[in-house]
């Protein structure tokens, strides 16, 4: 499963309508992307298994610990 991060108040699917996700999502002074990379850490020297667990363990974290609840984890079937 691939796994993203997004708002209860984004309308836009980041699987399917990735730049309208990230423009309302950037408007709205949220700048998940930056967030999610600052808390999972990852780098190119992950492979791809090790960046999608680090990837959902921060979304995992960022929607426990976050005061706001604004946050929500959305999962897609892997194609592989």
């Amino acid at each position: 499963m691939k796994a993203m991060l997004t708002t209860i108040d984004n309308p836009f699917d980041p699987f399917t309508e990735f730049t309208n996700w990230f423009e309302f999502d950037v408007l709205k002074g949220y700048n998940s992307c930056q967030y999610l990379q600052r808390i999972a850490n990852v780098s190119d020297f992950f492979t791809e298994e090790e960046k999608d667990l680090r990837i959902n363990e921060a979304i995992d974290e960022i929607i426990r610990l976050n005061p706001l609840k604004i946050y929500k984890k959305v999962e897609k079937k892997d194609k592989n």
